[in-house]
């Protein structure tokens, strides 16, 4: 995946395109980058802002949008209205979604933002956008509702609707008891979504929330999914701030080696040859376990499938522990057995294809779906542990593939297991 940052160089690294950079790490993407202006900040003061010229801006995004796919673009600081002017002209035809996040002040203190670049921000980019991302200060001065009570959030939501912006969060309000909430407006409807309140002031929150949300609507989910997922991470990378200088903590996007891994063998088993003649009816899931899992909770999966389109993969959903049920239920079961084992992947049942797995050594094992007792059919996420069971319980080192033939109304299925996602695709590699 492939996202694009517009916005301002930040050298604490704490926001701005550098800040982007980190959370694109941390979820295992690619981060171009447009340079809009050059901040001088750190975490105890902002003291210096100078603008990028508008040639070198459009320079800057012919080079990305000529050469690269780009599935989500992501717009922070926009210091001036030639910035803006320029922006919009150079995306105004773009189906790519855009998600706007108005760095209007720096929690340092700097303007991001000047007051004569307002009035062309809300008419050039908050219609350009799929989402806007504003704080509740940020709300207030781009709506001109004061926010004081929990009812004045719709009313904000709607007058940036009636300036063109599609979908809206206003982030880290405190009318909820005891917790920090995001107000999520879509079609008309509000809902919040809330997570404890963590009592101290942070610098990177905003643009970790807009870039990881710009992630998650890339991968398909719907809006309200999306959203969910960008304020789970971006709490995260509060939780994990630290503090490395003398002023506000910098949050920091926590590295997962699992996400890391299984989003590279995701990415490779999309690039083998033929690769997409091995998904199901009922699509695949590609999971991997963290050590000693207690639950699918501990399972790292796509929240939704890899799905086929044409002769190419598309991964619909993000990376989420406990994204998965079917596959990783088959991994959890095999862990009570033989723990070494913490990845697995649903192919297409065919017997070619358990042929091919066969002739390149596989250990192979296979259940009966039409001797599953009916207690363990009508029990809802059963048949898959009873399945892997069945076809274990004489083994005395792991099998790595299972498969059955199907039931009524139950598609045949071919399981890959592996220690690792990259072993589990040098398995299926080997018979394409």
């Amino acid at each position: 995946m492939n996202i694009l940052s517009i916005g301002g160089s930040d050298p604490s690294s704490g926001a701005g395109v550098q800040g982007d950079i980190k959370v694109a790490s941390a979820l295992g993407v690619n981060c171009f980058s447009v340079i809009t202006a050059i901040t001088s900040q750190n975490s105890t003061k902002f003291s210096d802002v100078e603008s990028v010229s508008p040639k070198t801006i459009e320079k800057q995004i012919d080079a990305i949008l000529s050469d690269f796919k780009v599935d989500a673009i992501t717009i922070g600081m926009v210091y001036d209205s030639d910035t803006i002017r320029i922006i919009h002209s150079k995306l105004k035809g773009e189906k790519i979604p855009i998600i706007l996040d108005p760095a209007i002040e720096s929690t340092t203190g700097g303007i991001l933002l000047k007051k004569s670049a307002l009035e062309s921000f809300r008419k050039l980019l908050i219609p350009l956008c799929h989402v806007i991302t504003p704080n509740v200060s940020e709300a207030e001065v781009l709506s001109g509702v004061k926010i004081t009570k929990e009812s004045n959030l719709t009313r904000a939501a709607k007058k940036l609707s009636s300036l063109g912006a599609k979908k809206i969060v206003i982030t880290g309000h405190k009318f909820v008891k005891n917790k920090i909430s995001d107000f999520v407006f879509e079609n008309g409807k509000g809902r919040t979504i809330s997570e404890d309140r963590i009592n101290y002031e942070t610098h990177g929150s905003g643009c970790t929330f807009s870039f990881a949300l710009g992630y998650a609507i890339a991968s398909k989910n719907t809006f309200y999914d999306a959203v969910k997922f960008a304020k789970r991470f971006t709490y995260q990378s509060i939780e994990n701030s630290q503090k490395i200088g003398q002023g506000v903590k910098i949050t920091n996007p926590k590295q997962d080696k699992i996400r890391k891994d299984l989003r590279s063998a995701i990415t490779e088993f999309g690039n083998l040859k033929d690769s997409y003649v091995l998904i199901p009816e009922c699509q695949t899931n590609f999971v991997y376990s963290k050590q000693d899992p207690k639950s699918v909770s501990d399972i790292l999966g796509v929240s939704g499938r890899i799905v086929k389109a044409g002769k190419r993969l598309i991964v619909a959903g993000n990376l989420e522990y406990g994204g998965s049920k079917h596959v990783a239920t088959a991994v959890l079961t095999m862990q009570k057995k033989f723990p070494e084992i913490r990845a697995a992947i649903n192919i297409k049942y065919d017997q070619k294809t358990i042929e091919k797995l066969q002739r390149v050594k596989n250990k192979i094992s296979r259940y009966d779906r039409t001797d599953e007792p009916a207690k363990i059919k009508n029990k809802e996420n059963s048949s898959i542990s009873w399945g892997v069971e069945h076809a274990i319980r004489n083994s005395k080192s792991a099998p790595d593939i299972i498969y059955h033939t199907g039931d009524i109304g139950k598609e045949p299925m071919i399981i890959v297991f592996g220690k690792t996602p990259k072993q589990v695709v040098r398995k299926i590699s080997n018979i394409l």
